[in-house]
C-alpha cells in the first residue's frame, strides 16, 4: 500500500465506484491502488472517505460537506438530491486511517508527516498493534526515509519502539528499552513497568529499570516545571487584576469593593464583541478579542468615573467609609447585570490563535491562552510603569497622592486628576477581565471571586509600589500551586492566607516599604 509505484493513474468512474461500494477487501485494495497513483483527486476522495463525506447517487460518487456537493472523479459541482451515504465497518474505517497515515507520512507536507507520525505514535502507546510495524519499517526504511522529516522520523522511532518492548527477540526489546528512555510521558512509564515485571532476560531487565529511572527523572522535572508555568499564570491573573486597585487603593487610598465588578465588566464587554463580531463580522470573528481590548478598557474606565463623581469623592480620607459604599455599589453592578444578562453564566469562545498548546518536556503541554496572558499582563504592566513614572497624568497623580495642598497651589486640577486615576484603573480591571473570560466562567459572580486576592497581593507587595505588586502577585500564584499540589486547593489556600497574617505582622508595609519623605 506505501511502495508508491511511480505511475500516475487519474481516478476513474469506475474506481471511485469500486472504493464506495462493494466487499471491504475490494475496496481495500482499490483504496491501496488509489494512494499509490498519487493522484490529488483520488487522495481527496480517501480524505472524504475519512470524514464520512462520500455518498453514492447510481454510479456517480460524490463528496459531500454541508450543503455543498462535488463529483469525486470530474471536481464539478453538483447537487446531492437522492445520494445515499455509503457504509464503513471498523475493518475498512481502520484500513482507510492507516492508508491515510502512509500517505502523510511519504508525502512531502512536513506538518502532515508530523501529525500523522504522533497519531501513531499515540495510537501505538495506548494499543500496540503488530500490523502497523511494516507501515512503520517502510516509512523508515531507504527511499522514503530520506524524505522525512527528523522529528517525525524520531517519533516513528519511539512508536517502534513500543511494538519492539513486547518482542520476543530480546535485541528488540534491549534497543526498544533504550529508545523509550527519552520519552518522558506517564503511558510510558507504565508500559516500561509491565514490561518489566514480565522481563525474564537479564540485560534487558536491567536496561528497563534504567530507563524507567530516566523517565521517572523527566516526569517529575516535567512536573515541576508545570507547576511553575501554573503559578506564573495564576500570579500573571492576579496581578492583573491587582494592578487597577494598586491605583485605587494604593494612591488614591480607597477601599474600592467594587474593582471585582469592574473586572466582571471588562469580561461582559468581551461577550457583547464577542455577540457583534459574530452577527455583523463573521468573516473577522478571530479578531473579535483584539476589538473587544479598548471596548472592555473604555466600558470600566466609564462605570469607575461615574463611581467617583457620584459617590466617592464625597469620601476621600475616610477608608471604612468607602468601603460601605463601594461594597453596596458591587451589590448594584451585580444586580444591574443579572438584569441584562440573566442570572446564568455565559460563554466566551478563544479565538483559534488561543487555542490548543505547545508541547514541551514530553509530558507537559503549555496552553496557549495561558501562555498570551502571562504575556498581555507583562505589557498592561509596562504600559501602566511607563503611564505613571513617564507621562503629564502619571506625575499629576503621584503628585496630587502625596501632597494634594501643594499640587492644588501649582494649579493642578485636583479633582479632574482624582476622576482620571480611578477611571485608569477601572479601566486596567476591565482588561483583567477580557483575559479572565479566556479560562474561566463568565458570570455576574466573577468578581467575587478575585477582590480578596487583590487585596491581598496590593497590601502584600507595599501600598503604593508597583514593584511590590508584581513580587506578591507571581509570588502568591507560585507559594499557592506548589503547596497545592502538595496537600490539596483547601489546604493551599489556608497556607496561603496564614503566610500573609505572619508577614504582615512582621512586615506591616508590605514587601516595599516607603521610606523618607514619601512615608
Amino acid at each position: 500500500m506505501l511502495a508508491w509505484s511511480g505511475a500516475v493513474l487519474a481516478l476513474t468512474p469506475e474506481d471511485a465506484l469500486a472504493f464506495a461500494e462493494g466487499d471491504t477487501s475490494d475496496r481495500i485494495e482499490v483504496m491501496g491502488r488509489l494512494a499509490a497513483s498519487g493522484d490529488e483527486r483520488a487522495e481527496a476522495l480517501i480524505r472524504a472517505m475519512a470524514r464520512e463525506a462520500v455518498k453514492v447517487r447510481g454510479e456517480q460518487v460524490l463528496i459531500v460537506e454541508g450543503d455543498a456537493a462535488i463529483d469525486a472523479v470530474t471536481g464539478e459541482a453538483v447537487t446531492a438530491d437522492g445520494a445515499s451515504s455509503v457504509m464503513i465497518n471498523n475493518r475498512f474505517r481502520g484500513a482507510v486511517q492507516r492508508t491515510l497515515a502512509g500517505m502523510d507520512l511519504l508525502g512531502d507536507d512536513v506538518r502532515r508527516q508530523r501529525e500523522a507520525a504522533l497519531r501513531l505514535r499515540a495510537n501505538l502507546f495506548n494499543s500496540p498493534d503488530d500490523s502497523q510495524l511494516a507501515l512503520i519499517d517502510n516509512a523508515l526504511s531507504p527511499p522514503y526515509a530520506s524524505q522525512l522529516d527528523s522529528r517525525a522520523r524520531r517519533t516513528l522511532e519511539d512508536a517502534r519502539a513500543a511494538l519492539w518492548l513486547t518482542s520476543s527477540d530480546p535485541a528488540q526489546r534491549l534497543a526498544a528499552a533504550e529508545a523509550l528512555a527519552d520519552v518522558g510521558q506517564t503511558i510510558v512509564r507504565s508500559m516500561l513497568a509491565r514490561q518489566l515485571e514480565a522481563e525474564t532476560d537479564p540485560a534487558v531487565k536491567a536496561a528497563i529499570a534504567q530507563s524507567l529511572a530516566t523517565v521517572d527523572r523527566a516526569l517529575m522535572r516535567s512536573n515541576i516545571a508545570g507547576q511553575m508555568f501554573t503559578g506564573i499564570s495564576l500570579g500573571s491573573i492576579l496581578l492583573l487584576a491587582a494592578l487597577g486597585l494598586a491605583i485605587t487603593y494604593g494612591l488614591m487610598g480607597v477601599i474600592n469593593m467594587a474593582h471585582g465588578e469592574l473586572i466582571m465588566i471588562g469580561a461582559y464587554a468581551t461577550y457583547v464583541v464577542q455577540g457583534l463580531f459574530r452577527q455583523y463580522l463573521p468573516g473577522a470573528f478571530e479578531w473579535y478579542l483584539l476589538a473587544a481590548l479598548p471596548v472592555a478598557f473604555l466600558t470600566s474606565a466609564l462605570v469607575g468615573a461615574v463611581m467617583e463623581r457620584g459617590v466617592i469623592r464625597w469620601l476621600y480620607g475616610r477608608p471604612l467609609e468607602t468601603l460601605l459604599a463601594t461594597w453596596g455599589l458591587s451589590l448594584i453592578l451585580m444586580q444591574g447585570v443579572r438584569s441584562l444578562f440573566g442570572a446564568q453564566n455565559v460563554a466566551v469562545e478563544n479565538p483559534s490563535w488561543m487555542s490548543g498548546g505547545v508541547v514541551v518536556m514530553g509530558n507537559l503541554t503549555l496552553p496557549w491562552n495561558r501562555i498570551i496572558i502571562i504575556g498581555f499582563a507583562m505589557v498592561v504592566l509596562l504600559a501602566v510603569a511607563l503611564l505613571i513614572s513617564r507621562t503629564r497624568l502619571g506625575l499629576f497623580v503621584r503628585g496630587v497622592t502625596q501632597n494634594r495642598p501643594i499640587a492644588s497651589c501649582m494649579g493642578v486640577n485636583t479633582v479632574r486628576i482624582d476622576t482620571y486615576a480611578f477611571a485608569l484603573g477601572s479601566g486596567i480591571a476591565g482588561l483583567a477581565g477580557v483575559a479572565l473570560s479566556q479560562v474561566g466562567n463568565v458570570g455576574p459572580d466573577l468578581g467575587q471571586g478575585y477582590i480578596i486576592d487583590s487585596f491581598m497581593v496590593v497590601v502584600l507587595g507595599g501600598v503604593g509600589q508597583l514593584a511590590g505588586t508584581v513580587y506578591a502577585a507571581l509570588g502568591l500564584g507560585l507559594l499557592n500551586k506548589f503547596i497545592e499540589g502538595w496537600a490539596g486547593a483547601v489546604l493551599a489556600k489556608i497556607a496561603v492566607l496564614v503566610f500573609i497574617i505572619v508577614f504582615i505582622q512582621k512586615r506591616p508595609q508590605g514587601i516595599f516599604a516607603l521610606k523618607g519623605r514619601q512615608a
